[in-house]
């Protein structure tokens, strides 16, 4: 289920003039300021050509630049590649390098790379950092062609490390970071599948295969359960379509002796047209990644499985069509949720935060004491940052912080917008204890869409990570692919995982 398709080993590095490993290129990463040193690939001629394109300012060694150099036989590579790594070597730029290296190997259709292990930085941070690069640069999304070529593929990558000692003992730490990359990939690989290969039941498919690959516990909720519970939210969403909603639970206990448990939500939304309050057409199709939190979590459950953390976790994962069709949910509705709240639906198309608060409840009452929930959620959170930054909302300035600053350690974009009693006060309704739209969601959208999640997190520590923005992408940006990126994968891995990581 999880195929590793770069075999990463570790090997030591005599000079560019020695290739020990039989790999079709390698590759050597600069900061700036090493660009500008004498003999930096060891080759006259070679360094002759480097000089060239840094005078022409061809190649700065700015972070993200990638200069393919052919070696026309000078050295026993077909390709020395050189990665600008910026003023500094640090683990953002590392990965870049080994992001923007997989992709021109592929591009090659090269299948052996080495690495040279920069100097002055230590060795297994670095060692994770491009091993995580280059599974991440490997990735393409699935064709359905008829006749689809084959694919090149980049086989075998070899770090090489200047001291013999140090090669046995980043072992562990490619090992880790291959799990955060594969749990990425598998994330990727989850959101960019067609809305017609795989609807609710086959996403509850997927969570017991993952469950059953690494021991979870696993409950899975039809819809005739769901009702008779009084997920009104979540019944109400799913009941536009053929497809019928489905409530997933999984569960890892990684430390007995502790009553601590995260609970984690995420929307799986399988495909969303709006319902009544109907999407346009155009760009409709990128509602296929609308299940992106539940993917994340999924992909972060591989993670958890391989690292085995010392944490306690029940993820939950609501998942439901919304479709529009004569037993479709509509604006004006009155629901009935799980919690015993009453929500007045003005906006069929604001469903994700309606089956979120159901999955919020349900953390709860299975044993969940802080809360963290992940959802392709807004079109608003686009307007304040883009596809560059996850939003984040929460109730507990606390909870947050070190959260945030695994984001930092994984090198995901998350910025935290505010919870201010003004915006609470929007989502009041006349009705209902609450509406699950404002008047005008251009006006705080983002906000008070997390904000109406919030209102059934209570007073449990809870954070919402809106993920419209950066979940998928129309094409390639940075290190992230077109299509689906699974984004916060990583930075769970680094919130759950850190002493695995470190």
């Amino acid at each position: 289920m999880f195929t590793k398709i770069t075999n990463v080993t570790t090997g030591v590095y005599t000079s560019l003039l020695d290739n020990t490993t039989g790999a079709d290129a390698i590759l050597v990463c600069l900061t700036e300021a090493e660009l500008r040193q004498d003999g930096v690939l060891g080759q006259p001629q070679l360094d002759q050509a480097l000089e060239r394109m840094r005078a022409k300012g061809l190649f700065t060694g700015a972070s993200g630049e990638l200069e393919a150099l052919p070696t026309h036989g000078l050295l026993p590579y077909a390709y020395v590649l050189v990665a600008g790594l910026g003023p500094a070597a640090t683990r953002d730029t590392l990965r870049a390098a080994a992001v923007f290296a997989a992709r021109k190997m592929l591009a090659l259709q090269f299948e052996r790379l080495a690495l040279k292990l920069p100097s002055g930085f230590d060795s297994r941070s670095a060692a994770s950092a491009l091993t995580e690069g280059l599974l991440l640069g490997t990735y393409r999304i699935a064709s359905y062609r008829k006749n689809e070529p084959a694919r090149a593929e980049l086989r075998q990558a070899v770090l090489l490390t200047e001291a013999a000692a140090d090669a046995a003992l980043l072992a562990s730490a490619i090992a880790a970071a291959e799990a955060v990359a594969e749990g990425t990939n598998y994330a990727r690989d989850l959101t960019n599948l067609p809305g017609n290969k795989l609807v609710p039941a086959s996403l509850a498919e997927e969570a017991i295969r993952i469950a059953q690959h690494y021991g979870f516990a696993i409950e899975v909720l039809d819809e005739h359960e769901i009702a008779a519970r009084g997920m009104g939210g979540l019944t109400a969403v799913g009941a536009g379509s053929v497809h019928p909603p489905r409530m997933i639970t999984l569960r890892y206990t990684g430390d007995p002796d502790s009553a601590d448990v995260l609970g984690l939500v995420g929307k799986g939304v399988t495909f969303d047209t709006g319902g009544i309050s109907m999407k346009k057409p155009d760009g409709m199709e990128e509602m296929i990644s609308d299940m992106g939190g539940a993917a994340t979590l999924l992909g972060a459950l591989h993670v958890v499985g391989q690292l085995k953390p010392k944490v306690n976790l029940v993820v939950v994962i609501p998942a439901a069509e919304n479709m529009t069709s004569g037993t479709a949910y509509r604006p004006g509705d009155i629901v009935k949720m799980l919690s015993g709240h009453s929500v007045e639906v003005l906006n069929t198309d604001a469903e994700g935060r309606i089956i979120l608060a159901e999955g919020i409840t349900y953390a709860k009452a299975q044993g969940a004491n802080r809360l963290i929930d992940v959802a392709t959620l807004t079109g608003a959170i686009l307007i304040s940052f883009a596809d560059i930054a996850t939003g984040a909302v929460t109730n507990d300035d606390e909870f947050i912080k070190p959260f945030l600053q695994a984001a930092g350690a994984a090198g995901e974009k998350v910025w935290q917008l505010p919870n201010y009693p003004e915006y609470r006060a929007m989502l009041k309704s006349d009705v209902a204890d609450i509406k699950n739209a404002t008047s005008s969601d251009r006006w705080a959208g983002a906000i008070t869409a997390g904000l109406f999640i919030g209102y059934f997190a209570e007073e449990t520590p809870w954070i919402h990570l809106d993920t419209g923005g950066t979940a998928w992408l129309w094409s390639a940006k940075g290190i992230e692919p077109k299509g689906a990126t699974g984004v916060m994968v990583r930075t769970l891995a680094a919130y759950l995982c850190s002493e695995q990581l470190t």
